[in-house]
């Protein structure tokens, strides 16, 4: 393994902790916590919801973090924030201090996210997330299995984990580099649809992977295939690379973008269609191989035309963006879902990324100079 190679994997453990670990694990906790705290989905979802608020606060302020302290130590300070709120989230039950756990954890993940987006924007540290997931699945059901009074013990672990990923991460994040050949850009593509087209992916994905633990519950599935489901979908997405690396670092379109979302949507319809468990399985790899691609297709999109020198601050928007889209999805899926079944929150994935499927499809286009390819190009492979 090369040293940029190297580098670029201990930073993908950003991803790992502050969304698989920060923000996706939770799912798997759910049903535990919803159990002994007597929750219901719209009090469930709203610690989701809770979750993206904080992540909308700290995108809002990533940039001037940034500029005061630097982009490695905004990194490094979101990595410890996030191992800080998962041990937060373990320390009591009471509903407000979970609230404002679940809020800190968001705010650290957008300092992770943005700042590690600048450092290495490629695939492979988006791709980070699948193994937060694939670690959490693999451990955390057969933990809670038949003892739902552990999940403060599942938080701790998690929060274990996060430290860890801070401490391997650590040296690994150094200021992104620039050169001459980057300072060309053009605003050629279609950046408003772009942001409408994540508001509406991060309204609906999130939804998705919040309550499918819920929704097996629902179908009375058992530890093994909830367990086997979650490694599936971690696997899936560290895997994500292979299938999109090279077609989003020549053709960030959105056209690319346009069959993201459509695969998104059609995978979150899958279950409703057919609600075996295979099915289930399918619906979950595929939705895995796919719903990280998007933020890495959009920083694609934004990076090919906007100047070095604003990148960040442009990142902080479109994380904002797409901060508010996760911060609304989870509660209104979770009150749909209360007054209907749980895979309603299935259907309001299929129905938003479709839309914003349509919207990609029809609006966004590259208008890019050869000079802007080759800035799109150029970062994804430095770090392969």
């Amino acid at each position: 393994m090369t040293e940029n190679a190297w580098r670029s994997a201990r930073l993908a453990l950003g991803t790992a902790s502050a969304l698989g670990l920060g923000r996706f694990a939770y799912g798997l906790v759910l049903p535990a916590m919803s159990d002994q705290l007597g929750w219901n989905l719209t009090q469930a979802g709203a610690m989701t919801t809770a979750n993206g608020f904080g992540y909308l606060v700290g995108a809002m302020t990533t940039a001037a973090v940034s500029r005061r302290i630097g982009t490695a130590a905004t990194f490094r300070l979101g990595m410890v924030l996030c191992a800080v709120a998962l041990a937060a989230t373990a320390a009591s039950g009471e509903y407000p201090a979970l609230l404002a756990a679940r809020a800190l954890a968001g705010f650290a993940g957008a300092l992770v996210f943005v700042a590690g987006a600048v450092m290495t924007p490629t695939i492979v540290y988006f791709a980070g997330t699948g193994l937060g997931i694939a670690l959490s699945g693999a451990a955390l059901p057969l933990l809670l299995d038949q003892h739902p009074e552990r999940w403060p013990l599942a938080w701790a672990g998690l929060a274990a984990a996060g430290g860890l990923a801070a401490a391997v991460s650590w040296t690994a994040a150094r200021p992104p580099e620039t050169s001459a050949s980057n300072t060309h850009t053009a605003a050629g593509h279609r950046l408003w649809a772009v942001a409408v087209a994540y508001l509406l992916f991060a309204a609906g994905y999130i939804t998705y992977i919040t309550f499918l633990s819920a929704y097996l519950a629902d179908r009375h599935a058992t530890t093994t295939q909830t367990t086997l489901t979650w490694t599936l979908l971690g696997v899936a997405v560290m895997a994500a690379p292979a299938l999109w690396q090279r077609h989003i670092a020549r053709r960030p379109g959105g056209r690319l973008l346009a069959v993201l979302l459509g695969v998104i949507a059609a995978t979150a319809a899958l279950p409703l269609l057919a609600p075996a468990q295979p099915v289930v399985m399918t619906s979950a790899l595929v939705y895995g191989a796919t719903f990280m691609a998007v933020p890495a297709a959009v920083t694609a999109l934004v990076g090919a035309a906007t100047p070095p020198e604003r990148l960040t601050g442009t990142m902080a928007v479109f994380t904002a963006v797409f901060a508010a889209g996760q911060t609304a999805g989870p509660w209104l899926a979770g009150a749909l879902a209360d007054h209907t079944t749980p895979g309603a929150a299935l259907g309001w994935t299929a129905v938003l990324c479709g839309l914003g499927a349509l919207l990609s499809a029809t609006t966004v286009t590259p208008r890019s100079s050869p000079a802007v390819k080759e800035r799109a190009i150029e970062p994804a492979n430095r770090t392969i």
